[in-house]
C-alpha cells in the first residue's frame, strides 16, 4: 500500500489548542495526511477552518456525523482510514461511537468520554468490531518514560513497592473561567467536562502514568478532594493515598491551583533494590536510585539502552524529546497499526505501543472513585 494513512479529524478548528497538537503531531513522520474534517459544530466555522488547513472543500464537513457518513461512501482507499476527536469531553462519545459502528478506527483526546457507561459502551464496540482506537495519553510517549517501564519490567530495581506521582498547575489560581478565557470555561463545566475538574484532565494523566510504568494497577483509593477557588463549580486540587494490586502503596497529587507550576508532572518509584525518577519538564533524563551504589542519570540517545527506548528516540543526544515528539510517538505507532491492518501483516510488538480503549475505561473509574471517596466518610474506595 503506496499512499499515507488517511485521517479525519473532529473537533480542533479555529481558536482550539489541541486541535493544532494532533495535526503537528499526526504529521511529524510523514505517514498521516489530513483530508477531511468537521471542525467545529457551527458550519461555517468548520468551512473556514478547513480553508485554513487547505483541505478540498468537498471534504470539509458540518458535522460529524455528515463527515462519517460521506466518508464511508467513497471508494476504499480514497476515504479516511481513521477519525481524530478533539472535541472538549462531553462531545467523544457519540462521534467515537458513530466512527467504530461504520468501520473506522479512532484516536482520541482523553478522557474517554463525559460518563463511565459511555466509555465502557466504547470498550464493547471495540471489542466486537476488532477495530483499533488510540487515547492521546500522550506522557507514556516519551523515551525515558519507555526506559523506566522496560527496567521494572525486567527487575532492575526489585518489586515496586512505592509510588509517588504529582501533576501541579496553577493556570486556574484565579476564576479564569470568569473571562472568555475558552480552556478554562469548558474544563470548569460540569455540562461539558464531567463529574470531576483536575482529577479528570490532568488527575487521570498522573494515574495513567503510574499504572503505564509499573505495570501494576491502583487496585483502592482514599481522596481528598477540594475545589479552593471560590463558585467553582469541580474540584481545583485533589491528595490521593492509592493502593495497588501488588501490595505496594502509592501518593497521587493533582492540582490546577498551585500557583507558579507549569506544567510539572513528574513520578517517583521504588523497588526492593532502587528508584526511578522522571520529570516532564526535564524528559531527557531519567534519576536511577540505587541501595547498594551511587546514583545514576539515564540520558535520552546516550548508552545501551532498552530497544523499546530507542525506537521512540526520533533526535541525537542532548536534544530535547519533547510533548510534540512524545504525542507523535503514539501516532506514529498508531499509523502502523493501521496500516499492518489494511495489508494483513503483522507489526513489531515495539510499535504496538500506544494508550487504548482500556486504559480510558481505567481513567474513567479511577475518576469516578475519586470523586467518591472524596465525598465519602469510609476511608477506602476499592476500584
Amino acid at each position: 500500500m503506496s499512499r499515507k494513512i488517511r485521517m479525519g479529524m473532529i473537533g480542533g478548528g479555529r481558536g482550539a489548542f489541541i486541535g493544532n497538537v494532533h495535526r503537528m503531531a499526526a504529521a511529524l513522520d510523514g505517514q498521516i495526511e489530513l483530508v477531511c474534517g468537521a471542525f467545529s459544530s457551527n458550519a461555517e466555522k468548520s468551512k473556514l477552518s478547513g480553508d485554513d488547513l487547505f483541505l478540498d472543500e468537498s471534504r470539509v464537513y458540518g458535522s460529524y456525523a455528515e463527515m462519517i457518513e460521506k466518508e464511508k461512501a467513497l471508494p476504499l482507499g480514497e476515504r479516511m482510514d481513521f477519525v481524530s476527536i478533539v472535541t472538549p469531553n462531553h462531545v467523544h462519545f457519540g462521534p467515537a461511537k458513530m466512527a467504530l459502528e461504520n468501520g473506522f478506527h479512532v484516536v482520541c483526546d482523553k478522557p474517554l468520554a463525559f460518563n463511565l457507561e459511555e466509555a465502557e459502551e466504547l470498550e464493547r464496540l471495540v471489542n466486537e468490531t476488532g477495530l483499533l482506537f488510540a487515547l492521546t495519553h500522550n506522557y507514556t510517549g516519551y523515551p525515558m518514560v519507555k526506559q523506566a517501564k522496560m527496567m521494572i519490567q525486567n527487575n532492575e530495581i526489585g518489586k515496586v513497592r512505592k509510588v509517588i506521582v504529582e501533576y501541579p498547575q496553577g493556570w486556574l489560581s484565579t476564576k479564569l473561567e470568569s473571562t472568555d478565557q475558552k480552556q478554562a470555561a469548558w474544563r470548569t463545566d460540569p455540562s461539558k467536562s464531567g463529574i470531576a475538574g483536575a482529577m479528570g484532565d490532568i488527575g487521570t494523566h498522573a494515574e495513567n502514568l503510574a499504572e503505564y510504568i509499573t505495570g501494576l494497577k491502583i487496585d483502592a483509593i482514599c481522596a481528598d478532594i477540594s475545589t479552593l477557588v471560590d463558585g467553582r463549580l469541580l474540584d481545583d486540587d485533589g491528595n490521593v493515598l492509592l493502593r495497588f494490586d501488588n501490595g505496594a502503596r502509592g501518593i497521587l497529587y493533582a492540582s490546577q491551583i498551585s500557583a507558579g507550576e507549569e506544567n510539572g508532572l513528574a513520578i517517583r518509584i521504588y523497588g526492593e533494590k532502587g528508584g526511578l525518577e522522571w520529570h516532564q519538564m526535564e524528559p531527557n533524563t531519567l534519576l536511577v536510585k540505587w541501595l547498594d551504589k551511587p546514583s545514576q542519570n539515564y540520558r535520552t540517545g546516550v548508552g545501551e539502552l532498552y530497544p523499546e527506548t530507542q525506537a521512540h528516540t526520533r533526535i541525537p543526544a542532548g536534544h530535547p524529546e519533547g510533548y510534540l515528539e512524545a504525542f507523535a510517538n503514539i501516532y506514529r505507532n498508531f499509523a502502523m497499526c493501521v496500516r499492518a491492518k489494511l495489508e494483513n501483516k503483522e507489526v513489531e510488538k515495539v510499535y504496538q505501543d500506544y494508550p487504548t480503549v482500556s486504559d480510558g475505561v481505567r481513567g474513567m473509574k479511577f475518576i469516578y472513585k475519586v470523586i467518591e471517596s472524596g465525598k465519602a466518610d469510609a476511608k477506602w474506595i476499592k476500584m
